[in-house]
């Protein structure tokens, strides 16, 4: 673990934590445009969700959205690291602390708990006095792409970023395992931003898939603003009967060729 001692290790790690979440947002986004958008476009084309097409230098107004993002989750992560210097956190590093099994468990329960905490703040977001302020930004992006995974105002940033260092207060996590939280909420975000469906056909009635979020789910959310409200799971919209009409419809019509071409 990092130690911060002086304040040239704490703009060098804060630099390094730039770099990281920055840095993965970018990878990835380029690694999924790449991969839907470019290597197997015509295998996917018919996949898009939104026919709209993006505004004029949407990506980079994203982009820079993104970086600000970026900063803002980069000052809570260092501000992470100086509460563990001090003991105030449940972060461990030797993974034999805790029985084995606990490690998938932490990792079980942030998720269930920033899905719970993100559903009913999504929907606060979009509340008409919260809105303009706070949730307008991510939602100039009718038309989602990769870029739009990070594209948010600061506050929405802020209320975004503090779920997971409020919860080491209280979980016990091994620094691994906020690591891996990170990757998958970045990698979910980008799926889900893809405005290409990337699952099979029926996956959104399959035991695991009609649980999960993917990019026509979001895309919905995106484009009807009242449905859909979920980060990684579909099962706070199902319990509160805020998952779209439309989404069974459009996810079959989005995938009924022949998944043989892929």
């Amino acid at each position: 673990m990092i130690q911060i001692h002086t304040p040239t290790t704490f703009w060098l790690t804060a630099l390094l934590f730039f770099i990281a979440i920055f840095g993965r947002y970018v990878i990835f986004s380029l690694l999924f445009w790449w991969l839907f958008k470019i290597s197997l476009k015509e295998q996917f084309a018919h996949r898009a969700v939104q026919q709209r097409p993006r505004k004029i230098g949407q990506d980079w107004r994203e982009i820079g959205w993104s970086l600000i993002t970026s900063l803002i989750f980069t000052a809570i992560a260092v501000g992470m690291i100086i509460a563990y210097q001090h003991n105030y956190t449940q972060l461990y590093t030797n993974i034999h602390e805790y029985p084995i099994v606990w490690y998938p468990l932490s990792i079980l329960s942030v998720m269930f708990v920033h899905e719970t905490y993100y559903y009913w703040i999504h929907r606060w977001m979009h509340r008409p006095g919260v809105y303009r302020w706070v949730h307008k930004t991510h939602h100039d992006s009718i038309t989602t792409s990769p870029w739009t995974a990070f594209s948010f105002h600061p506050v929405e940033s802020t209320l975004q970023a503090i779920v997971i260092p409020v919860l080491t207060f209280v979980i016990p996590l091994h620094v691994s395992a906020v690591g891996l939280l990170l990757i998958i909420m970045t990698i979910s975000s980008t799926i889900n931003h893809l405005n290409t469906e990337i699952y099979p056909r029926d996956f959104d009635r399959h035991w695991l898939g009609r649980w999960l979020i993917g990019a026509t789910h979001h895309s919905l959310h995106h484009s009807q603003f009242r449905f859909n409200y979920g980060l990684y799971f579909t099962f706070w919209d199902k319990w509160m009967k805020t998952e779209s009409p439309n989404f069974h419809q459009l996810f079959e019509q989005k995938t009924r060729k022949e998944d043989s071409n892929l």
